[in-house]
């Protein structure tokens, strides 16, 4: 215990830049600058393999943080940019996905002419909104603005502005086919905890938002002070329905979100909303069945509905649609939004530059179109043949980890050893792409794009509802700098932008690259089975697969990963919460051990050389160290506290304290701060 207290004693750093001037010799592999040498790498290994970096490093003004991912993604926004404008300086045929592309791209970079528009685009959906008279309006209009913008378990992203979202996936008890999960939403603020939590940032934030909510009713040109007084009722209409929310650790816990309501059920169970009118508005009425994820938000969020004045509702949905569509508005909203969640939110002093915004929002739009091209032009055959073999070796050495486990049931190996051979793995781009033949692209109607590809995405995934699922479909484009487990397809995804440097590097050498690339492979496949996955068979569907003795010696184990992370605190009173962060964490920990093993099988026996006075062993954990380098702004790393589910990545680093080969390597003593005795590092697989 003495140890831990030292560990959580140490400093958090969090820095203002990053460096710009480039090495003079480009070194592959390990970045022998980045380390801190003086520090033991037993004592905090985030700081020993990134501390030099983090000295010097400066976060660019226009960003919440700065590390290995931000250079990623900022190298792939930057292709993505100079792709797009070769494609508008082609002659596109009318209606091509490319003439989309260019011509959504260059409306969202004509301020002059979203300037001079001010907010005629939103007339008739501002319109609609006054012309609610009853509850049976409010219900339908509810119902209305319904997106398909919250995704539960794949991207792990339960938020939403509107009331509600939906989510279209295979179903937890029939995923050979699609079905409707509803979520919770309804908040401008990014999670229950800002309007719950009585601690001084969370109060601090409450009173800026009724300001910016205040604000952008003004500029709307409701006057003073009606502005303020609609701005604190909304406020007060949010936090109650916050109140009703489910917290964040609840809706990452499947076994809570499996509750199919049949259509007579929404009117018994959540009385308060029109339920007929709200599915009408939704194009929802024929769906026999809607999953809830949050059993316990929808009763109360439609008892909210039905006992608030209409009028305070109609202020609530003007507000939010001005919010919402902010940034295609005229730049006094554009500045307003940032001001709140750029700047006040996150602590970002500067904006991004519209260019960076424009391909974002066209990636959101026309991604798949972007995507192929994309993947064409940046993703070579070569980059995909190496990173297949590497998948199929760290499989490889998962199914002999799991052989290996001497607290698992003959059984229950077996179903593991199932669901392992079935995954699909998609390296760098998808085999179909999707057709955007229904979606229309006007030039010069940056709004109207914008609410047209919403509607194109809502549409296109209620008409998947009920049809036959497709497994080997992706989610993810090839552009985006990520990776994703998708539990209910049984399947991965590995995009082709994040298969590149840092996280892969063709002229470095293996260990570097099973450390670094190789940890983030490991970690998807290891979501399979992490507390999550584990609830899922081989088909997908939501069945417990475990004889009770294992499922309970996971849970032990699980738990005690938990516990671990939970003593993690950046700040006085503010601890990483290790049940919400749990699958990430478990994910890191057999990931990082599935990839070692990995490694270690392709040198087939022989040495691994030394470089830059390392061992292959040091390089691997380094690497995968060195993956997690982030410099980030406090108010960013509250926020990511409360509402994410990895853990902040200076704790993700030390993940390595669970795994014995990281002990040889570096040779750790039990004077270390992160030592661990061979008994409490958790070995969940």
């Amino acid at each position: 215990m003495r140890l831990r207290r030292l560990l959580l004693a140490l400093p958090l750093v969090c820095a203002a830049a990053i460096v710009t001037a480039a090495a003079a010799i480009e070194q592959h592999g390990v970045q022998t600058a980045n380390m801190d040498t003086t520090i033991r790498p037993g004592d905090d290994f985030n700081l020993y393999a990134n501390g030099g970096w983090l000295k010097q490093a400066v976060i660019p003004p226009d960003q919440a943080s700065w590390g290995s991912f931000s250079t990623l993604r900022d190298k792939a926004a930057k292709r993505t940019a100079d792709l797009i404008e070769d494609i508008a300086k082609k002659n596109n045929p009318p209606g091509s996905d490319d003439a989309k592309v260019a011509d959504f791209y260059a409306s969202y970079m004509d301020e002059a002419g979203i300037e001079a528009k001010g907010l005629a685009p939103l007339k008739p959906a501002l319109e609609r909104i006054a012309a609610i008279r009853g509850k049976a309006d409010l219900s339908r209009a509810l119902g209305q603005s319904l997106l398909a913008d919250v995704d539960a378990l794949n991207n792990t992203n339960f938020y939403t502005e509107n009331l509600f979202g939906l989510w279209v996936a295979p179903g937890f008890n029939d995923p050979d086919h699609f079905t409707a999960y509803l979520l919770q939403g309804g908040l401008g603020l990014p999670d229950r905890e800002y309007y719950v939590s009585n601690d001084a940032p969370m109060v601090s934030a409450r009173q800026s938002y009724q300001a910016h909510i205040a604000k952008i009713l003004t500029l709307a040109g409701v006057a003073q002070p009606d502005a303020e007084a609609k701005a604190t009722a909304i406020l007060a209409l949010e936090t109650r329905i916050a109140q009703a929310h489910g917290s964040r650790a609840d809706s990452e816990d499947v076994l809570k979100a499996d509750n199919a309501w049949t259509r007579a059920d929404f009117a018994k169970k959540a009385p308060g909303i029109d339920w007929d009118a709200f599915f009408a508005g939704a194009t929802l009425s024929s769906q026999a069945t809607v999953t809830i994820w949050q059993p316990t938000a929808v009763p109360g969020i439609a008892a909210i509905v039905g006992s608030t004045p209409i009028a305070v509702w109609k202020d609530y949905l003007t507000f939010h649609l001005l919010n919402h569509y902010s940034s295609v508005l005229p730049k006094a909203f554009v500045d307003e939004r940032f001001d709140f969640y750029g700047s006040t939110l996150s602590g970002t002093p500067q904006q991004r530059p519209r260019w960076k915004r424009a391909v974002d929002a066209t990636n959101a739009a026309l991604g798949w179109a972007v995507g192929r091209d994309f993947a064409a032009r940046f993703f070579p055959p070569s980059y995909k043949a190496v990173a297949q073999a590497m998948v199929d070796q760290i499989k490889a050495a998962f199914g002999r980890r799991i052989d290996a486990l001497d607290w698992m049931s003959p059984a229950t190996k077996a179903k593991a050893k199932a669901k392992l051979t079935t995954l699909y793995v998609g390296i760098g781009y998808p085999d179909k792409w999707l057709d955007y033949a229904k979606f229309a692209v006007v030039r010069g109607d940056a709004l109207g794009n914008l609410v047209r590809s919403e509607r194109f995405e809502y549409e296109r995934n209620v008409a998947r509802l009920g049809t036959a699922v497709d497994r080997t479909e992706w989610c993810m484009t090839p552009q985006t700098v990520n990776a994703v487990n998708l539990p209910l397809q049984n399947a991965l995804n590995f995009p082709a932008a994040i298969l590149d440097a840092p996280f892969f590097d063709a002229k470095a050498d293996p260990a570097f690259n099973f450390g670094a690339i190789g940890s983030v492979i490991g970690h998807e496949i290891s979501h399979s089975f992490d507390d999550q996955g584990a609830q899922f068979d081989s088909n997908g569907r939501l069945f417990n697969w475990w004889t009770d003795a294992d499922f309970a010696h996971f849970k032990d184990s699980a738990t005690r990963l938990a516990n671990q992370y939970s003593l993690y605190s950046p700040f006085p009173g503010v601890n990483v919460n290790g049940r919400q962060t749990l699958s990430e964490n478990i994910a890191d920990v057999a990931g990082l051990s599935a990839s070692f093993d990995g490694w270690r099988a392709s040198l087939r026996g022989k040495p691994a050389p030394l470089i830059d006075g390392l061992t292959g062993e040091q390089r691997f954990f380094l690497a995968y160290a060195q993956t997690r380098q982030n410099a980030i702004r406090e108010a960013t790393l509250r926020q990511q506290i409360l509402t994410d589910g990895h853990a902040p990545s200076m704790y993700r680093a030390q993940a390595v304290r669970n795994i014995d080969a990281w002990y040889d390597a570096f040779r750790i003593t039990p004077d270390e701060r992160l030592y661990l005795a061979p008994d409490q590092r958790v070995r969940v697989w």
